[in-house]
């Protein structure tokens, strides 16, 4: 299919791949139990590594730990008067609650990027586990603009899939995990 207009990969947003935003503490009360329980029901996770403390300690691991991914929801528990999808939809009453959402605003944020594309779709998570936290753990993380790409659709439009990495360290900077998480701007 050929192309409907000009390239949406612009110099200025070329420039913000292997940008960085500032590490930022994810948690509020740091790994705990309450918080362990509340996630792994949630996710309707029954492995006893995750509130049995004498079975996780048979284990390899020796301690109880988390999910995998549960370092990743850690951030949605930090308490904020300006919640950005509710501005969202304060500023914009058709929102689609992902688009309109600024996240220049939060801790450790990217700059936005510089596009009239505003729709946007999940492209596809992955995650690297390297160790899990320990009760007690803070968690730090560190955004980072992976990889900007640019793809044009059957119907000639143009779209950009934008991979956005998080790294995610505890305390003593031991590597927990990293997540890319890709999106299309369309």
């Amino acid at each position: 299919m050929t192309s409907n207009g000009e390239s949406k990969l612009t110099d200025d947003i070329k420039a913000l791949i292997g940008v960085e935003g500032e590490e930022h503490e994810v948690t509020v009360w740091g790994v705990e139990r309450e918080g362990l329980r509340r996630f792994t029901q949630a996710v309707m996770d029954p492995d006893p590594r995750h509130f049995d403390e004498k079975f996780a300690k048979s284990t390899k691991f020796g301690e109880t730990t988390t999910p995998g991914i549960y370092v990743t929801y850690l951030n949605r528990t930090h308490p904020r008067e300006d919640d950005p999808v509710t501005r969202a939809f304060k500023e914009n009453p058709v929102s689609d609650g992902i688009g309109g959402v600024r996240t220049s605003s939060r801790p450790g944020a990217l700059p936005d990027i510089p596009t009239d594309l505003v729709r946007v779709l999940n492209a596809g998570n992955e995650i690297e586990v390297y160790k899990y936290p320990s009760m007690g753990d803070r968690v730090f993380a560190k955004n980072k603009y992976h990889n900007i790409t640019e793809r044009v659709g059957r119907d000639g439009s143009h779209m950009l899939i934008i991979t956005m990495e998080t790294t995610y360290r505890n305390q003593d900077g031991t590597l927990l995990c990293i997540t890319r998480s890709s999106s299309f701007r369309r």
